[in-house]
């Protein structure tokens, strides 16, 4: 194997690339992709493997041969329906086979999926239903009176309801009813013209139809002239609108090709192997992080299929339903967000529990603090690395390698076939060397077609085919990356770059501390002063000069906050990522409510006097 990558500039010698020397024994750096569509994984699986579990959901087992002529069942149910290549099909579901069912099942189809969060307030649903231009929408039933609402006004033309206990075993599938109706989460919904159930869809599919993907007849039949399953797809075709969290304005979607989402679950899967292709297989993935997330998508469910190896589908994070499935179940890779690992460190139960199964742990989607990461290796014993990604690269771009090559407190190295780099945040063009701070820019095959409906927004983000991620890293002598912060977050305080997450480090090391989250407040005299926010451990009590002085003694006078609040909870997206912007916003909106009295005054611990009871807000971030 040559030591070089393959790019759009033809070959680079491996000086170029000084993390190639850190590769794993057996990770190429270089790999062939087929040129098929991103479902031909699951084909592939299903014909090789075909009683090997795919999925693992609340004890119930799914093999490859199901799953796959559940999708073709779908695909054919969508395409009968009208359905045509390049068509946008919605999915609003939390982590359930009826996710993976569909979402290869549209892609089959030869259609788009654009994924959402089950928790979407109705706003938020109809604006990316509109710029998405969807026609099919899949959702869980609990969420139809959000639907309901916003249906009027999209192009939605076919609304598909699903229960969460569908694919449940018989007992529980009887049981679940009886305790939803119980908490009032059960909602009855007459059947008719306007929505459709997905297994009746199923059912419906095999009548009618038409031929399956290997030539053969659909169960049922299907006459001559029949439209055929899988529907052809080019590798530089769309399959999933993925839209970003919207950190300033509204959210925009990364057209993500059959191509990207392939290489990007084969990189992976190379860094999992490490050359062991055989070794697949035998690996489970605990997936809890949602599919809706392309962080999930692509390290649960996509990588589970390219390795042919088994998920283990939780629908919601839980701490202790987490325990008890790491304990039932015994995943070998678990990926998570550094909130996750947090409520498992803090759980009263830990210690009864046994991790040994777990080999790997990845750390993504946020910054894992250092304190949390080594904390967590001392309790379980577990190997927790940190990578990196973004939704515009499908998303993996970096990640540690795992035993003695992690570099704890960086993000790791580029996977194979990526390039990455550090550029001066002004003009983008500079490129700078080892130990300076600029913003990492990406290119690979991994990274999307560009934004939809967003020319303005791909040319700034996409130039000459490096992806500029908005973040302000540094890179070592030898190719090890550290992110500082995000560029749009970074504290401006009297002259001074400010990194959040430079302090957030400190104040993770504070033996009270459970979470924190730290911001630029405006400030007359300074520009923006140093803010942070702070959830106490369960029975801890602190005062705000405590942290201050904690800080102080382990930061630059500049970088310590002015100002600490203590909170019930910080704002978090479904997936666990702290959402430091809401917090900005509502600094922001403080300061023009205000604006002769200056920045907030901080409130003191839970338990203290003068306790504050607010800090119950939620953010949601798909």
């Amino acid at each position: 194997m040559a030591d070089s990558l393959v790019g759009k500039d033809g070959p680079a010698v491996v000086g170029d690339f000084p993390w190639l020397r850190f590769y794993p024994a057996g990770v190429r750096h270089h790999l062939d992709y087929p040129d098929m569509p991103l479902y031909g994984l699951l084909d592939r699986a299903a014909r090789e493997r075909p009683e090997h579990p795919a999925i693992i959901f609340f004890n119930r087992t799914i093999t490859y041969a199901q799953l796959n002529h559940a999708a073709d069942r779908f695909a054919r149910a969508l395409v009968q329906r009208g359905v045509k290549p390049g068509d946008r099909v919605a999915l609003m579901l939390p982590n359930c086979p009826q996710f993976v069912i569909a979402y290869y099942g549209t892609l089959k189809a030869g259609g788009v999926v654009v994924n959402h969060n089950p928790l979407y307030t109705a706003p938020e649903l109809e604006f990316q239903l509109n710029d998405a231009g969807c026609r099919v929408l899949v959702a869980l039933d609990m969420t139809y009176p959000t639907v309901q609402k916003v249906r009027p006004r999209t192009r939605l033309e076919t609304v598909i309801l699903t229960r969460i206990n569908e694919y449940m075993p018989a007992l529980l599938r009887l049981l679940y009813p009886l305790k939803a109706r119980r908490d009032g989460t059960w909602p009855e919904i007459r059947d008719g013209h306007d929505v459709l159930w997905f297994q009746d869809l199923l059912a419906g599919a095999g009548r009618d139809g038409a031929g399956s993907g290997d030539g053969g007849a659909a169960p049922g039949g299907g006459g001559p002239g029949a439209a055929r399953i899988p529907v052809p797809a080019g590798p530089d075709d769309v399959a999933l609108l993925q839209y970003t969290g919207g950190t300033t304005g509204r959210p925009k979607a990364a057209m993500l090709t059959h191509r990207n989402l392939l290489a990007n679950a084969l990189q992976t899967a190379e860094w999992v192997l490490q050359g062991k292709v055989d070794d697949g297989p035998r690996h489970r993935i605990m997936g809890v992080i949602p599919f809706f997330h392309v962080y999930g998508m692509t390290t649960v469910m996509n990588l589970a299929i390219a390795i042919q190896g088994t998920m283990i589908l939780q629908p919601r994070f839980n701490a202790e339903e987490v325990l008890k499935g790491v304990a039932r179940y015994k995943p070998t890779m678990f990926p998570g967000v550094p909130t996750m690992y947090v409520a498992i460190l803090n759980h009263p139960k830990l210690r009864q529990y046994d991790f040994s199964s777990i080999e790997s742990c990845v750390s993504g989607a946020a910054p894992l603090p250092l304190e949390v990461q080594e904390r967590f290796e001392r309790l379980t014993g577990g190997a927790l690395v940190e990578g990196y990604g973004l939704t515009e690269a499908s998303p993996v771009t970096h990640v540690n390698p795992t035993g003695e090559g992690k570099r704890n407190g960086t993000i790791g190295i580029p996977l194979p076939d990526t390039e990455a780099r550090i550029v001066d945040i002004e003009t983008g063009t500079r490129v700078l060397g080892p130990g300076e701070v600029g913003e990492l820019v990406v290119r690979g095959p991994q990274v999307m077609k560009g934004y939809w409906n967003r020319p303005e927004e791909t040319e700034r983000t996409l130039r000459d085919g490096w992806l500029y991620t908005g973040d302000i890293a540094t890179m070592d002598e030898d190719g090890f990356f550290r992110i500082v912060d995000r560029k749009k977050e970074m504290i401006i305080s009297g002259g001074y770059n400010v990194y959040p997450r430079e302090v957030e480090e400190v104040l993770y090391q504070h033996p009270k501390v459970l979470e924190a989250a730290v911001v630029g407040v405006p400030d007359p005299y300074r520009g923006e002063m140093v803010k942070a926010h702070v959830v106490l451990k369960p029975g801890e009590t602190a005062t705000e000069q405590e942290i201050i002085e904690f800080c102080r003694q382990r930061l630059a006078k500049y970088k310590v906050p002015r100002a600490v609040e203590f909170r019930a909870e910080l704002p978090k997206s479904l997936i666990g990522k702290v959402l430091r912007r809401v917090l900005a916003e509502e600094e922001r909106r403080r300061a023009a409510e205000a604006p002769a009295e200056g920045p907030a005054a901080a409130t003191a611990a839970p338990g203290a006097p003068g306790a504050d009871a607010d800090g119950d807000e939620s953010g949601r971030d798909g």
